[in-house]
């Protein structure tokens, strides 16, 4: 099961995007994101979702990664599409039953929303899967060095980021062996109306609860046992040097961001 949950997993590799210093695959996407809640227009969106198909590719990770992650925002997409088909009012009307109209401009925005959704969701999965846990908590926590200046634990937070990513194929796992013991014990979960599903899913909340505390305990114990102190300076075993294919892709986001803003958004 746990093969099924890819937010927060690295898969191992050699390629081209593996390689690249998390430092810049942070800032870069932090820089794709921004132009993409920028740009207003298909044209625009349907590139980047090429390019991150392209990186995908480059990545060598199997897509099946990627449309696994991907199942968790279907339900909020079809709820974006249902929202913006029938209360969107603009353009040509496409179906009309009874009081209940489809506009062009609702289909239009609809998809829109939806396409720039999954297109934030891949170049997320891209930069989980192909950057180690500690080195996603080193590139952040670059970036939020300068908020130590106004007592911010920046080493700290990025630390919690990370865990709490890389703790989240862990609990589903944990939540999915908790359901199967449920279900042998004659528990049922998947009939009856949409309440009582609800309902049936409260005893899996306190065993839950307990074995996230608990790993959370083994956790702090670990990292108290391998000499991890609040505030303390640290070093690293191999110095995170920045080559020169990691400013190409970093000239290479900046351009794209260029080009974008000067044939407008």
């Amino acid at each position: 099961m746990s093969r099924s949950i890819t937010m927060g997993q690295y898969l191992p590799g050699n390629s081209f995007i593996h390689l690249l210093n998390p430092r810049i695959k942070v800032l870069s996407l932090l820089l794709v994101l921004f132009l993409l809640f920028s740009i207003q227009t298909y044209t625009g969106l349907i590139s980047l979702f090429l390019v991150v198909l392209i990186l995908i590719a480059v990545a060598r990770v199997p897509f099946r990664y990627f449309l696994r992650g991907l199942r968790p925002i279907l339900y909020i997409a079809l709820f974006a599409l249902v929202i913006y088909f029938f209360f969107t009012r603009g353009g040509v009307v496409l179906l009309r039953v009874g009081i209940i109209t489809v506009e062009s401009e609702g289909v239009r925005e609809g998809l829109f929303v939806v396409t720039r959704l999954i297109t934030l969701v891949l170049f997320s999965l891209l930069l989980t899967l192909t950057t180690t846990p500690l080195s996603l908590t080193y590139g952040m926590g670059y970036f939020l060095k300068p908020l130590r200046y106004i007592g911010l634990p920046t080493e700290e937070v990025a630390m919690i980021m990370a865990i709490s990513l890389r703790f989240i194929p862990t609990l589903m796992e944990e939540s999915q062996r908790l359901m199967r013991a449920q279900i042998a014990r004659g528990a049922d979960f998947e009939t009856g109306s949409i309440f009582r599903r609800a309902k049936s899913l409260v005893p899996l909340i306190v065993p839950l609860f307990v074995s996230a505390f608990r790993r959370a305990d083994e956790l702090a114990l670990a990292m108290e046992a391998r000499g991890y102190r609040l505030g303390a300076i640290r070093t690293r075993m191999y110095e995170d040097t920045i080559a020169p294919r990691d400013w190409m892709v970093l000239a290479i986001t900046l351009a794209l961001i260029a080009v974008t803003f000067t044939i407008g958004l």
